[in-house]
C-alpha cells in the first residue's frame, strides 16, 4: 500500500481524523460520501478549497472520521485537517495556504452559559416597578 498520511483537524466541538492516500479523488467520510455526509455545496467547496489552492484535486483519496460538533465545524475540521496532509507531503504548500488562513485552528468556541443570566452574556429583562 502506497504511503498514507494521517492528520487532525479541529474546529468548533468538531473533531476530524483524516487519513489520506495517493488515489483517484474517493472520499469516504463517515462511511459516506462527500456529497452525502454535506448537502450544503458551500461547505463542500470550502472542504475542497485546500485542493483547488495547491492543484491535487482528485489526486487523493481521503478517509475522514468524524466526531462532535455540527455540520459547519465538521467541514472546518475536515478543511483543516486536508491542509495540514497537504502540507506534510510538500513543505512548499504551507505558504500558499498560509495565506489564504487555512493552516490556522480557528479557536472562537460558545461561551458557556452563567448562572443568573438568560445566556452567557443576556441579563433578563430590567423592569424598574
Amino acid at each position: 500500500m502506497s504511503e498514507q498520511i494521517q492528520t487532525i483537524g479541529r474546529r468548533k466541538r468538531a473533531v476530524c481524523r483524516m487519513y489520506m492516500t495517493p488515489g483517484s479523488g474517493k472520499w469516504d467520510v463517515n462511511g459516506r460520501t462527500l456529497g452525502e455526509y454535506f448537502p450544503r455545496p458551500t461547505l463542500v467547496s470550502a472542504i475542497q478549497q485546500p485542493f483547488t489552492l495547491t492543484d491535487t484535486l482528485g489526486k487523493y483519496d481521503i478517509k475522514a472520521v468524524l466526531d462532535g460538533g455540527g455540520v459547519a465545524g465538521q467541514a472546518g475540521a475536515v478543511r483543516l485537517a486536508i491542509a495540514r496532509a497537504l502540507v506534510k507531503i510538500d513543505e512548499n504548500n504551507k505558504k500558499k495556504l498560509r495565506e489564504y488562513g487555512l493552516m490556522t485552528r480557528d479557536a472562537r468556541e460558545v461561551e458557556r452559559k452563567k448562572p443568573g443570566r438568560a445566556g452567557a452574556r443576556k441579563r433578563f429583562q430590567f423592569s424598574k416597578r
